[in-house]
């Protein structure tokens, strides 16, 4: 799974993805990259700073959001996949969508992966796309819907919850066509799941990998770390930073990030220094 020869070759763990919102009301950074070029640009920045990957999305599913029709995506999407036609983006990209017309039109112009909310469940469609373009697929947990998945959500073993419901979309991926090797598996922190949720399932990444796919994990600038710090999102960059460096150590293969730079340098003195301690 790891062989930089696979088909996930290029995603060498651990690694980082950057997060570009096409939306005016992403919790974080919501409005920043809706003119123009800004989407682009952020693209640009990221890779310079290091990330391995950029998600691309024009839906938030913050908790309370209402859902963005396909058609709206693509309006948002437009600038910038004409902007991608001109001159390919420097990085790979995952375009953030659960519907089939989204990711397509992002597959087109050079995006190799497909970051889906609801694991194949609300587009019939998009596995099979996914199967056939030869992408791969971030399979993610989530209670509910982005409106009420933080209403009560209560779990009889949530690692044990996410890890069966996780089980069976990668094997409906699997029948779709994807071969496992081009599946991600992300746990949804802070999707559908209280601050005592969310830490038991970093603690239990170890189980999540059982599953045979490389794991994925997004917590930056979420609730957890304003829980967890008192920090307002702006001021949760270094909170962030640390809880991405807890994920690798729990075993996820991908941090999704809105710091990247930060992230990127955390990573490599934590790696550097605990290989050093190993030897």
């Amino acid at each position: 799974m790891d062989d930089a020869r696979g088909p996930l070759g290029w995603l060498r763990p651990p690694a980082v993805m950057g997060i570009v919102n096409v939306t005016p009301d992403s919790f974080s950074d919501g409005g920043l990259s809706l003119e123009p070029g800004a989407a682009r640009r952020r693209i640009d920045a990221d890779a310079a700073a290091g990330a391995a990957v950029c998600d691309v999305g024009a839906e938030s599913t913050k908790p309370g959001s209402a859902r963005v029709p396909p058609e709206e995506q693509l309006r948002r999407l437009g600038p910038l996949v004409a902007a991608l036609r001109r001159h390919p983006a420097p990085l790979p990209l995952s375009v953030d969508t659960t519907r089939a017309s989204v990711a397509e039109a992002l597959l087109d112009v050079g995006a190799r992966v497909v970051n889906d909310v609801s694991a194949g469940r609300e587009d019939p469609e998009l596995l099979p796309l996914v199967a056939a373009r030869g992408a791969a697929v971030v399979l993610m947990h989530m209670r509910g819907q982005p409106r009420d998945m933080q209403d009560d959500p209560r779990y009889d073993d949530v690692v044990e919850d996410v890890r069966a419901f996780l089980d069976g979309r990668v094997e409906a991926a699997v029948a779709a066509g994807v071969p496992r090797d081009r599946i991600l598996v992300d746990p949804g922190i802070g999707f559908g799941k209280t601050l005592e949720h969310n830490v038991a399932l970093l603690a239990g990444l170890p189980r999540l990998r059982s599953l045979g796919c490389r794991v994925l994990v997004g917590l930056s600038r979420k609730g957890m770390i304003g829980a967890l710090t008192g920090r307002p999102i702006e001021a949760r960059a270094a909170g962030s930073v640390g809880g991405a460096l807890a994920a690798v150590a729990a075993g996820a293969d991908v941090v999704r990030v809105h710091d990247v730079a930060e992230t990127v340098d955390a990573l490599a003195v934590w790696g550097a220094l605990t290989a050093g301690g190993s030897r």
